[in-house]
């Protein structure tokens, strides 16, 4: 018998039995769902991740010096004893390492805290997200303004009380006003606003637009890191070619200004995107050994229940079997046909699975921070997967109706 003729034999038992074929599908249709569900999702953060968090949070070859990390560490309690025995990075530091940087390297200090309570006007107490900063910082965050101006040097030289506000900012505190020129006042102290930075949107769920930036030298300091020491200091090479020369060579500098031997590890951290991809790139593969697993087992019960309900076709169909095998049908005829019902059922409900998966990661998307991107290979996976997990569960079925006695079989009441 032809494959194509097997298949379709195969197709309209499923269509004369609906109901039955509904319930041996099942199984490979969760499995598959969830399976292209989890893996878009995973997709779609892995994008989210290197594209958007990367970029947008550190900036494009962009390395950014600290007293510790601040990614994907799992700490000890003696690994934390040892960060805080580490000295502070203040501004001395900042001037010296400035003086060793490479023509075209960019640099911008940053201290920052998330829960200082500013008010105005018009809206009641809220807490933003309150960042004081010096140097190439607008250039090298990429932020864009609505309107408006940033900071000038003048300001960051003398500590101006000004700010530039986020777009989330602004409508709270200014909400159907123009916020260019009015009075912000953060942790009490009044600034004056003279920017507003386009709408950054979310990173997995937390608002990009809470922002209030103000030079490092103004009072906003004080409240940021009241120990007069920074947060950290940002340094942007030329282009990506240039990044790990100039990653060691302040690296080297800053070793021997700290007077550090040689066998005495970096008191120091400089972090990069690959820092935090490194993390996540750990966390992406828990995500895909559990999401992954999971639908394996619906898998092996689908895979289970299409070998029962083959078993039963076996026996519904004993008399069919030996009126094809008296006709000249051999025993691979007969194996082939139960085979390839049993593929087609699962790939059948492998592809039913495969939209539903779809279907349900781009309503985890639309209704939860989760990003989700579709990853063509899943679907191609997912649908072999179908028409292996069939094969193998047709296996024994098939086999047992190819060694039925034909003359057994014809006397067998249907």
């Amino acid at each position: 018998m032809p494959l194509f003729e097997a298949v379709r034999l195969a197709l309209i038992q499923i269509r004369v039995q609906k109901l039955k074929s509904f319930f041996t599908l099942l199984g490979v249709m969760i499995g598959v769902m969830f399976l292209i569900a989890v893996v878009s999702i995973v997709e779609g953060m892995g994008r989210y991740m290197e594209d958007d968090f990367a970029g947008r949070l550190l900036g494009a070859n962009t390395f950014t010096l600290r007293r510790y990390p601040w990614f994907g560490n799992n700490t000890t309690r003696e690994q934390w004893i040892e960060w805080q025995r580490r000295p502070r990075v203040y501004a001395a530091d900042v001037t010296f390492i400035r003086s060793v940087l490479p023509a075209g390297t960019r640099w911008a200090v940053e201290s920052q805290r998330n829960d200082i309570l500013a008010t105005s006007p018009f809206a009641r107490p809220r807490a933003v997200e309150a960042h004081a900063v010096d140097g190439d910082y607008f250039i090298i965050k990429k932020y864009d303004l609505a309107s408006g101006r940033t900071i000038a040097p003048q300001e960051y030289e003398r500590g101006s009380p000004v700010v530039v506000i986020g777009d989330e900012v602004a409508k709270f505190f200014f909400p159907n006003l123009n916020p260019i020129g009015r009075e912000l006042r953060i942790g009490g102290i009044p600034y004056q606003v003279i920017g507003l930075i386009e709408h950054q949107g979310s990173l997995f769920g937390q608002s990009l637009d809470k922002l209030a930036i103000a030079p490092f030298n103004s009072p906003l300091h004080r409240l940021t890191n009241p120990r007069g020491d920074i947060g950290g200091l940002m340094v942007q090479a030329s282009s990506s070619a240039m990044m790990n020369d100039v990653i060691e060579m302040v690296r080297e500098s800053l070793r021997e200004h700290r007077h550090l031997r040689p066998s005495v590890e970096d008191n120091f951290v400089m972090e990069t995107s690959a820092s935090a991809l490194a993390f996540f790139e750990r966390v992406k593969g828990i995500m895909t050994i559990i999401g992954t697993a999971l639908p394996g087992i619906s898998l092996i019960v689908g895979g289970m229940v299409i070998m029962n309900i083959m078993l039963v076709s076996v026996a519904e169909r004993t008399h069919e079997i030996g009126i094809r095998k008296s006709l000249g049908a051999r025993r691979k005829d007969i194996l082939r046909q139960f085979l390839a019902e049993a593929a087609t059922l699962s790939t059948v409900g492998a592809m039913i699975g495969v939209a539903l998966g779809l279907l349900a990661a781009k309503l985890i998307s639309l209704n939860t921070p989760l990003p989700a991107a579709v990853a063509p290979w899943s679907i191609i996976v997912a649908t072999l997967l179908g028409t292996v997990v069939g094969i193998v569960s047709g296996v024994y079925p098939a086999r047992r109706a190819s060694m039925l006695d034909p003359i057994e079989a014809l006397r067998h009441e249907t």
